[in-house]
This record gives C-alpha cells, sequence and structure tokens, in this order.
C-alpha cells in the first residue's frame, strides 16, 4: 500500500514536469509548421496528451481477457470526458482566479469554445445514445467516430490559418537549447517526442497504481475506470491548463482541454465499440449524462458571454453530483 502511493507520487511529479516541457515545446512547433494559435491547444498538444487515455482504453478492450477489464476500457472512455468536462475546466476558472483575483475575468477564446463544444455535444449524444441501446451491427459505427475526428482537425486547422500563425514573439526560450533565439527543428523534434513519452509512461504507472488501489477501497473495476483511472490520464491536460494560463494564455488551456474532448469523444469511443458490446452500466450511464449537462452550460453561459473565472467553478458542482450519484447507485 505504501508503495503504491509513493509511486502514485512519482508518476504525478513526472507528468507535471513533462508537462512543463510539452508546453514549451508544442508551442514551438505550431510556430515552425505556422499553426494557428488556438489548434497549437486543439490539435496538437490535445493529440499527444490524450494519448494516455486512448491507450488505456485500446489495451483494455482490445487485449483485455475478461470482462472487467473490456469494462475498464468502456469507463475510461466516458470517464475522460466527464473530468475534462468538469474538474478540467473548473481548475482553469481557479487557475485565472488566483492569477486575476477576480471572479469576473473572461478567458480569450470563449468563442471557439462553443463552436468546439457544440461538435462535441452532438457527437456525445451519438456515443451516449449507442451505449443505451443494442443491436448487432453497432461495431461499424466506430468509423463513422474517426470520420467526426478527421473533420474535426481539418476544420481547425482551416480555421486556424486565417489568424496568421502561431507567434514566436514571446515564447519562452526551447529548454534543450535555452541560449537560442530560434531553436532548431530537431531540437524541437525530439524535446516533444521525450516529454511525450514520459507523459505517457508516467500516466500508465499512475493508472496501474490506481487499479491496485481500488480493491484496498473496495471499489468495483466500473468505478475504478470512470472514477480513477480519468484522473490520471487527464492529468496531462489539467496541468497544460495550470500551466498555460500561469503564463498569460487561457485561450490555449481551454483549447487544449475542448480539442482533448474531441479526442475523448472519437478515438477511445470508436475503440470501445469496435471491441466491446459497448452496453453501459448505470454508473457509467451517469458519468455520460453528468457530461452532457456539463457541455450544455458551457454552451449556454459561452453564448450569454457569461463564461468567466467565476462561472467556469460550476464542474466541480457537478463532479460532485456524479459523485454522490455513483455512491448511491454503488
Amino acid at each position: 500500500m505504501a508503495l503504491t502511493i509513493f509511486l502514485l507520487l512519482v508518476s504525478a511529479v513526472a507528468i507535471y514536469l513533462a508537462c512543463e516541457w510539452f508546453v514549451n515545446a508544442v508551442e514551438w512547433l505550431g510556430s515552425r509548421l505556422n499553426v494557428g494559435t488556438v489548434a497549437v491547444g486543439s490539435v496538437l498538444a490535445a493529440v499527444g496528451t490524450a494519448l494516455p487515455e486512448s491507450v488505456v482504453t485500446l489495451v483494455a478492450v482490445a487485449f483485455g481477457a475478461t470482462p472487467d477489464r473490456k469494462e475498464i476500457g468502456v469507463g475510461a472512455a466516458m470517464g475522460g470526458p466527464l473530468v475534462l468536462s468538469t474538474i478540467a475546466y473548473s481548475v482553469v476558472g481557479v487557475s485565472l482566479l488566483a492569477v486575476h483575483r477576480s471572479f469576473r475575468k473572461r478567458p480569450d477564446g470563449s468563442g471557439e469554445l462553443v463552436q468546439d463544444q457544440t461538435w462535441f455535444m452532438v457527437i456525445f449524444i451519438a456515443k451516449l445514445a449507442l451505449g443505451l441501446l443494442v443491436f448487432s451491427w453497432k461495431p461499424w459505427l466506430a468509423w463513422l467516430f474517426l470520420f467526426a475526428y478527421a473533420i474535426y482537425v481539418v476544420r481547425e486547422l482551416r480555421d486556424a490559418g486565417g489568424d496568421g500563425g502561431h507567434s514566436s514573439d514571446g515564447l519562452e526560450p526551447l529548454k534543450l537549447q535555452p541560449r537560442k533565439a530560434i531553436p532548431t527543428g530537431w531540437a524541437i523534434g525530439i524535446q516533444t517526442a521525450i516529454t511525450l513519452g514520459v507523459i505517457f509512461a508516467a500516466s500508465q504507472l499512475f493508472v496501474a497504481q490506481l487499479e491496485k488501489l481500488g480493491p484496498h477501497l473496495g471499489l468495483a473495476p466500473a468505478v475504478v475506470a470512470v472514477l480513477l483511472a480519468p484522473i490520471a490520464t487527464e492529468l496531462p491536460e489539467v496541468l497544460n491548463a495550470v500551466i498555460w494560463v500561469r503564463q498569460g494564455k487561457p485561450g490555449l488551456a481551454l483549447a487544449n482541454v475542448s480539442g482533448s474532448m474531441m479526442v475523448q469523444a472519437t478515438i477511445p469511443s470508436a475503440l470501445g465499440i469496435a471491441f466491446t458490446p459497448w452496453h453501459f452500466t448505470p454508473t457509467i450511464t451517469l458519468a455520460g449524462i453528468v457530461t452532457l449537462a456539463s457541455i450544455i452550460v458551457m454552451i449556454v453561459l459561452g453564448r450569454l458571454r457569461k463564461l468567466t473565472s467565476g462561472t467556469l467553478l460550476f464542474g466541480f458542482g457537478l463532479y460532485a453530483v456524479f459523485f454522490a450519484g455513483m455512491l448511491v447507485l454503488n
């Protein structure tokens, strides 16, 4: 038990430090590729930081030998969006509050956020509905989710082309080449690849320790999958949000969270639909309902121009509702 807790702490620290270096590298990568500022967060950073949870789902559903293991994969695919739509957005609000000392600070990029979350809501409703229905040709629908993500990426990159690209002005020097004003391409690539590797390995270690901790706490596999595993696999997105808000770039923080949610709504879902019956337990269904409620609130706040450091905290309340409901169901 003591070793499990120690490894949890070590892996969490490793994820945070790797995220610091990853954020630094991915911003330079966006500048080098002339990718728009928002797309740096919603596509480049999101794909990288969403790798751990995608791999967790792939390993669980494609290679899991038992129904419990496959259930963990389905729960991870549903639990990720839950954590991002509630805790991650609320962490952005807390970070804004800590930096600006105001509940009324409006982050940049709220317009793009509403568009992204509307896309997510449509896809997530389909994902949730499929988990409540049973029919034989369901696995073939996995391809539609992959196609939906491809369309999203093309749209993000196309729209980002109009903002002049991600400027290198004001960027911190690349950590591998701190004395160079403009780092070399190979250094950017190496730093990006190494930090992704560390994030992936540390996230896997974190999840493994959580799975060991679950039985000690008397938690069922579905509960571990929805409650504990996503907190670990979404840690890179949460930490990226803190880092970017601290650097005065809340738009990138929001874009990273919303972009990661799009990855979560499509790629892990496609894997789960292809390799499992994709039929939800009550706990996983509750996670989906709370996620959908959170996104609806986010879209309404954005359209009313009421999205602030204070109103972003609503996610903590919705996650508390999920937690209470989970205790009742289990």
